[in-house]
């Protein structure tokens, strides 16, 4: 999960920032409509605004009535670019609209933003609409949202990116539908919350984590509320706390899970509060548990209490005096 921490402070990025400067317009034609309001530009069209770039077919500018130009349309696929250094920023998509006034950039129907570092691709975003205010430093995606770095991918109906004034990375929210996906482990969740200043992940609502081992076997983890704490490689779990793994189901309030230090895998999980194991037709009960995947084992303390379930419930016929006692 940690690498798309990385991945998601270069997409800053997808914001193509408009500031207060000259707007620049080439075309094969231009035209003004008072009617409409409107001027339109036909044919190779060529927008530049500071570092952003915008090529298109064809495009119109809206006029308010100071005459001041208001929000510019892009339209039949238009291509917006903006390069700095090595980065270079492009969004596609059907239509691209940039309010002049309130520096608002919405790209609409088939949104594709990528952010380069060099010719390489290291951001991709998907969505069927893109909006990025470049005052508050807010980009919103909505519409089957994904977004691929390497081999991290997440899913969900809608992302929030907060960014600060020199455009690096505050928070990130994916929201509904949230999936979350690296090589063959992946998390789901209504919402997804990620802060930068804390480098936690907060995964919030039906949520479930699949974890492949070594082994091949798979780690399930389904609770409430699941938070990953990037810096220190641990994750917890809290609300209804439900684990599967081979033949182990346990369940309890909290969880806090520690990875084995050679593969990085959890290994070691540890339930506060009164929480069960189940093996087989065993329960064990306790107030404290702590649950070792390789090697398999467990160790219960404070108040244990063990079931075993259909003791005797084998092919005799269970009478009265077939059970267990003192023969009395």
């Amino acid at each position: 999960m940690k690498k798309i921490l990385f991945a998601l402070c270069l997409f800053i990025a997808t914001g193509l920032i408009v500031q207060a400067s000259d707007l620049v317009i080439e075309s094969k034609t231009q035209s003004y409509s008072e009617n409409e309001n409107k001027i339109k530009f036909d044919g190779d069209v060529k927008v530049s605004i500071d570092d952003l770039k915008v090529e298109g077919v064809s495009a119109d500018v809206d006029v308010d009535e100071n005459q001041q130009l208001d929000t510019a349309t892009f339209y039949d696929k238009p291509y917006a670019y903006e390069i700095k250094k090595n980065k270079k920023r492009e969004v596609k998509a059907n239509i691209l609209k940039v309010s002049l006034i309130n520096k608002v950039i919405r790209a609409e129907g088939d949104t594709q933003s990528v952010v380069f570092d060099g010719k390489t691709p290291v951001v991709v975003i998907n969505s069927d609409v893109q909006e990025y205010n470049t005052k508050t430093g807010v980009m919103t995606a909505t519409g089957m949202v994904t977004i691929k770095y390497k081999e991290i991918e997440t899913f969900s109906d809608k992302a929030i990116i907060k960014t600060d004034k020199n455009g690096d990375l505050k928070d990130l929210e994916l929201i509904g539908n949230g999936r979350v996906k690296r090589e063959t482990n992946e998390s789901f969740a209504d919402k997804f919350y990620y802060n930068e200043a804390t480098k936690i992940l907060t995964a919030t609502g039906n949520t479930t984590s699949n974890v492949l081992m070594e082994d091949g076997t798979k780690l399930v983890l389904k609770s409430n509320i699941q938070e990953y704490v990037q810096d220190k490689n641990t994750f917890s779990a809290s609300g209804n706390v439900r684990v599967w793994y081979k033949d182990y189901y346990a369940v309890g309030p909290k969880i806090n899970v520690y990875p084995d230090k050679t593969t990085n895998k959890p290994n070691d999980i540890y339930f506060v509060g009164r929480s069960s194991i189940t093996q087989g037709v065993r329960t064990i009960y306790a107030d404290k548990m702590k649950m070792m995947l390789n090697p398999k084992d467990f160790h219960a303390e404070g108040n244990t209490r063990t079931v075993i379930r259909n003791l005797g419930n084998g092919s005799e016929e269970h009478t009265e005096d077939s059970g267990v006692g003192l023969g009395l």
